[in-house]
Order: structure tokens, then C-alpha cells, then sequence
């Protein structure tokens, strides 16, 4: 099975490191820079629960060094789909399944969404339908990321918490490519589940982001600063039961009950959030996705979000100002 991880950071190197270590799996990375320049050299290196794996895949920034591929792996931030989209034709072959594995609302949310929005699009995420034109939804497999990772220095990965993988069909089935990717992530030890209600998953992460990232970022909290505040709990709650209807007006259901989520969120005290740490880096702030895309589906299904039509205006005005607002 040939797979190619488009972005191999700390998400994407981790899944390159496991699937180039597994048998009948031809990995392939795309990366750059320094990260690039080290694989190249001297392999990619995986720490996790205090074992090392050194593996050598093809490594590359040119996705046409590799051809098309069974399965494509992106793992760039979704602000910088529109980007690369067109880059990926190479590996894109007739039967091709890509996989989404990113934080917010995904591009392709109403594909084989029964229902009259179904096949619609999200200004906010494919601007101009770029995505979609040059991929195509039907290729999207849904991916919902949890885990801990950071590159610690080029060519090297880290895991520093737990590892899971949400996996699940626009259309909700059983596919035969999802079942033989499952299949290939369980030969590379990879955890993952399959779902027949992706959606689901996908709001049930973005609750969490959509109140503690755009807040750490304005406010330069730690996740327990935020939690340990009376005030922005509150408002943390408004925005999530925001969300949630939205959801809910879409057809979804939260497997995750706010309550239990406001029980585990102080646990993590000291954690900085990935938009707090892109802002404090310089690094072009993850806004549309997790915030603009659901300010957008409020609009579009009437329910109301003033609490996330607020910090969405602060937070884009913050990252315009700072210069991190992504580009196109």
C-alpha cells in the first residue's frame, strides 16, 4: 500500500515514522526546510513512552518525485489547504483516497451530508471552491487528531501524550479504502477508530479548541489560567453551547457532554494551546477553521452566536495586526 504524509511535522511525522516502520507500507513524506534536509540525512527519528524508532522513507518537497499514490495523508494546518491543493495532483491517481487529518470544521463537511445542504460549500474553507476543484470531496476521508507531539528538532519526533486517531467516511460507511486503512494503521500500531458518525467527532474536538485556543491566544493563558478564571469559564460555556446548537441544527450529536468537558479541562493546567504558541512563534494563526467556519454555519442555519461572533472579530483583528493572518 503506497502512502504519502503531505506535511510531515509532528502529526504528520509521527504517522510517517509508524507506517515506513510497518511491513507491506510504502511511506513517503512531503516536508521542507531543515525537518527535510534532516530525514534526508539521517532518517526520521520517533520518540515515544521512552522508545526510539529511526526509519528512512522517501522524503521529498516535490510531491511529482513520488507519484500517485493508494492514500495521501495531509497533515498541513488547514489554513494552508488552499495552498497546496493544486501541489498534490501528482500523487492523486484515479482511485486515490486523501485523508484530512487537521483541527476545525473540514472543507468538505457537506459532501454526502443528507439533506438540503448537502454538497454545498464553506466560503471560509475553499475560497472559491479551490479545494474542492482540484482534489475533490470525494476522495475526503474524515480525520480527527488527538495526540501530543511536537518535532523537537529536525528529523526528530516526540510524542508527549496520548495518541488517537478518529477515522470515518463522509458518507458514513464501511468502505473498502477505509477498511484497508484501518487495517495498514494497525499494522503500523497506529490507534485508530473507525466511525459511522465522523461529524460528530469533528465538533466533539472542536468545542474544546473553538473556546481555549482563540482565548489563550488573546489573553497568553495556559489552559489551566483559563479554566482557574470564573469569568471566562462562564464565557468558555456560552460559546460551547453556541456551537453545540449550531452542531445539533446540522444534524449532529456530541458524544461528549459539556459538563465532563469542563471536569477534565483544568487536568491540564500548564498546557499551552497550538494557537497560543503559533502566536507567540509568529507563525499564521489557525482562525477560519475553528472559529470563522462555525460563525459561518450559524449564519447559514439561523442560530445565533454572539459569543463566537466576538472572539472570532478579536481574534482576526489580533493576528491581522501581528501580521499572522493566513494569506489567501
Amino acid at each position: 500500500m503506497k502512502i504519502c504524509i503531505y506535511g510531515a511535522g509532528s502529526v504528520g511525522g509521527y504517522l510517517g515514522a509508524r507506517l515506513a516502520a510497518a511491513d507491506g507500507i510504502e511511506a513517503s513524506l512531503i516536508a521542507r526546510g531543515a525537518h527535510l534536509a534532516a530525514i534526508r540525512q539521517d532518517g526520521l527519528t520517533l520518540h515515544q513512552q521512552g522508545e526510539s524508532l529511526t526509519v528512512r522513507p522517501a522524503a521529498s518537497d516535490n510531491p511529482a518525485d513520488f507519484g500517485p499514490q493508494d492514500v495521501v495523508i495531509c497533515t498541513v494546518k488547514a489554513h494552508g489547504l488552499t495552498g497546496i491543493a493544486r501541489s498534490m495532483a501528482p500523487l492523486l491517481g484515479p482511485d486515490t483516497a486523501v485523508v484530512f487529518a487537521m483541527n476545525g470544521v473540514p472543507w468538505w463537511y457537506f459532501h454526502a451530508l443528507p439533506g438540503h445542504h448537502e454538497g454545498r460549500s464553506i466560503d471560509r474553507l475553499d475560497p472559491g471552491g479551490i479545494i474542492r476543484d482540484a482534489i475533490g470531496p470525494e476522495r475526503a476521508i474524515g480525520c480527527v487528531v488527538h495526540i501530543g507531539a511536537e518535532v523537537t528538532s529536525p528529523g526528530t519526533v516526540t510524542v508527549t501524550g496520548r495518541e488517537r486517531f478518529e477515522m470515518g467516511e463522509p458518507d458514513g460507511s464501511m468502505s473498502p479504502r477505509l477498511t484497508r486503512l484501518m487495517e495498514a494503521f494497525g499494522t503500523a500500531g497506529i490507534t485508530a477508530v473507525a466511525h459511522d458518525n465522523i461529524r460528530d467527532y469533528v465538533w466533539s474536538k472542536l468545542l474544546g479548541n473553538i473556546t481555549s485556543n482563540p482565548l489563550s491566544a488573546l489573553t497568553r493563558a495556559t489552559m489551566g489560567q483559563l479554566y482557574d478564571d470564573d469569568i471566562l469559564r462562564g464565557f468558555m460555556r456560552r460559546m460551547m453551547e453556541e456551537a453545540e446548537a449550531v452542531a445539533s441544527a446540522l444534524g449532529a450529536s456530541l458524544p461528549v457532554s459539556i459538563d465532563k468537558r469542563f471536569e477534565s479541562g483544568p487536568r491540564l493546567k500548564d498546557f499551552k494551546t497550538s494557537t497560543l504558541q503559533d502566536l507567540l512563534a509568529g507563525r499564521p494563526l489557525e482562525i477560519e477553521p475553528i472559529v470563522g467556519a462555525v460563525v459561518e454555519l450559524g449564519d447559514l442555519t439561523g442560530v445565533d452566536t454572539p459569543s463566537i461572533d466576538l472572539i472570532y472579530a478579536l481574534l482576526k483583528r489580533l493576528a491581522i495586526n501581528e501580521g499572522l493572518y493566513p494569506a489567501g
